[in-house]
């Protein structure tokens, strides 16, 4: 039985906005999955309706086996949920934040004692566990949030963007401890993220979403395998690109296919990438096109999001509109 089902969701919000349109996918139980998307592509709406927090239109999902509108008080017992905003209380302790957390689900006694102070280990906050969490740092009160989350022993664990706004040595570390939470606590984990590197490094399996639909379902590097050859990024040298000049150029060449130019960036992919460089710098020159730079890659998410929506994740993030009326979605 799949920890999570999600099957055809559709949520619209005032305006006629649609923030999910038709979205499914499964997740295997003891997994990190994650879903890939632009800020506003629906990632937070999806977790909010798995989380029994909204409802969707139309569609279905189950969450531990749980149908989250016909028993949703069963789906909440089952998951722990860490959302973008945090919600450590500043004015309390991390350890009676904490000892308040695992009240509201009924442990008592030595039993959560022993709770919170073995999290409060694991996520090396005991030398601060009873000092104001208001004192903690970014990434210290984004611990304790994941500690928040884990104090009833879930079976499912919601993480909603949770690395945005940590310094990049910050967000690192939090992903070895989520991978290592992942290892040690046989948990399912559902990872939104807008991080393209995040996905990669920790999720065994990844759903890309944009504009409210899944575009691609796979491993990472499943989904980049599928992308032959490498990819060759080109700098232009002067002003933004002529993307109707390059695609001419580029165009009779053997082998170089999925040309896109986005101001000054050239991408394209080739069978060899190497080999290709030198044909590819010639074209250009013979088209009046200047170069400054040219390097090959192997094929990253990007990549893999440029082939199923057309554009790249960062053209992605500046376009993308926020759903009206979807509160806090994915900022």
């Amino acid at each position: 039985m799949a920890a999570i089902e999600a099957e055809e969701l559709v949520k619209t919000y005032p305006g006629e906005v649609r923030a999910l349109d038709g979205v499914s996918f499964s997740v295997e139980p003891g997994t990190i999955f994650g879903l890939l998307g632009p800020n506003g592509a629906g990632k937070s709406t999806t977790v909010k309706i798995l989380t029994t927090l909204s409802r969707p239109d139309s569609g279905r999902a189950t969450v531990a086996g749980h149908d989250v509108l016909a028993d949703p008080a069963a789906v909440r017992r089952a998951v722990g949920v860490v959302g973008q905003r945090n919600a450590v209380d500043g004015e309390a302790t991390g350890r009676e934040n904490l000892l308040l957390q695992g009240r509201l689900y009924g442990l008592r006694g030595r039993e959560l004692t022993a709770r919170v102070d073995d999290l409060l280990e694991r996520f090396r906050l005991a030398d601060a566990g009873d000092r104001f969490a208001k004192g903690y740092s970014g990434g210290m009160q984004r611990r304790l949030d994941v500690a928040l989350g884990l104090v009833a022993r879930p079976q499912v664990l919601f993480l909603d963007e949770p690395t945005t706004g940590l310094d990049p040595e910050v967000r690192v570390a939090m992903w070895d401890e989520i991978a290592q939470l992942a290892r040690e606590e046989g948990l399912t984990i559902l990872l939104t993220t807008h991080y393209l590197e995040e996905a990669d490094q920790l999720a065994s399996q990844l759903a890309i979403v944009d504009r409210g639909k899944v575009v691609a379902e796979g491993g990472p590097e499943q989904l980049k395998a599928e992308l032959r050859g490498d990819t060759i990024l080109v700098e232009l040298d002067d002003g933004d690109g002529d993307g109707p000049a390059v695609e001419a150029a580029l165009g009779r060449l053997d082998g170089v296919r999925d040309v896109a130019v986005e101001g000054r960036a050239l991408r394209a992919r080739a069978d060899q990438g190497a080999r290709a460089v030198p044909a590819v710098l010639a074209a250009l020159e013979g088209a009046g096109i200047p170069v400054a730079s040219v390097t090959v890659a192997r094929a990253s998410l990007d990549d893999v999001y440029l082939r199923y929506t057309g554009r790249t994740f960062e053209e992605a993030e500046e376009s993308q509109a926020e759903p009206a009326g979807a509160g806090a979605e994915e900022r």
